[in-house]
């Protein structure tokens, strides 16, 4: 008796099943021979459409991407403040930069008019659009910063004779392209000597602790 009212439980299932699926197809209009493959189709189809997930470190936290290092900067000059400051960019110079087509090493900033620039920083043109749609490799653009950070970085360039350099550019957490900025004094001769016997010595440190452990 038990097996019979088994089987007849299962076999109701099967039926309620064959039914449901084929009232679906006849919902969506779907032809009896194509039915199983085009119903699979459209339910799969929202989840495919769904964008994917951002890239995630081990941890699970988001990631930043870094796009150029103005490594000269920290060779000619003794930075005395940085700055995280944003940039105005249109669509073709975000695409070169996420590329990884950027070019600090002769850039500058200036400040002028209460706002501050980045200067004779080289992007290169987005290379699947049009020259009429692209950009000025060299142009002067926008930095994005608080009216007190302007102001301070101007009254430091004004009175003291200070330079601003361009010291990383990099995508953050949220895909948004940040600079890095610093306050800096050239450095002379004697400065330089100093900074490469200071380098070489921590080398030689970090050597010896290697071949201790």
């Amino acid at each position: 008796v038990c097996v019979c009212s088994l089987a007849r439980a299962l076999r109701f299932c099967s039926c309620s099943c064959s039914f449901l699926f084929m009232f679906a197809a006849f919902a969506l209009g779907l032809s009896p021979p194509t039915a199983p493959l085009r119903l699979a189709a459209a339910l799969l189809a929202p989840a495919l459409r769904t964008p994917p997930p951002p890239l995630l470190a081990a941890g699970g936290a988001r990631t930043s991407k870094t796009v150029a290092v103005n490594r000269v900067a920290r060779r000619e000059f003794e930075i005395l403040d940085e700055y995280e400051a944003g940039i105005a960019l249109v669509g073709t110079e975000v695409k070169s930069c996420r590329a990884g087509k950027m070019n600090l090493r002769d850039g500058f900033c200036s400040v002028k008019a209460g706002e501050c620039w980045l200067e004779n920083v080289n992007i290169a043109q987005h290379g699947t659009t049009g020259g009429y749609f692209n950009h000025d490799e060299g142009r002067r653009r926008r930095l994005l910063l608080h009216k007190r950070e302007i102001r301070k970085i101007g009254q430091a360039v004004a009175r003291d004779g200070l330079t601003v350099v361009p010291l990383s550019a990099y995508f953050n957490a949220r895909s948004c392209l940040k600079l890095k900025i610093a306050v800096a004094r050239g450095k002379k001769l004697q400065d330089k000597r100093e900074t490469i016997r200071r380098r070489e010595q921590d080398r030689e440190v970090r050597r010896q602790i290697k071949q201790a452990f």
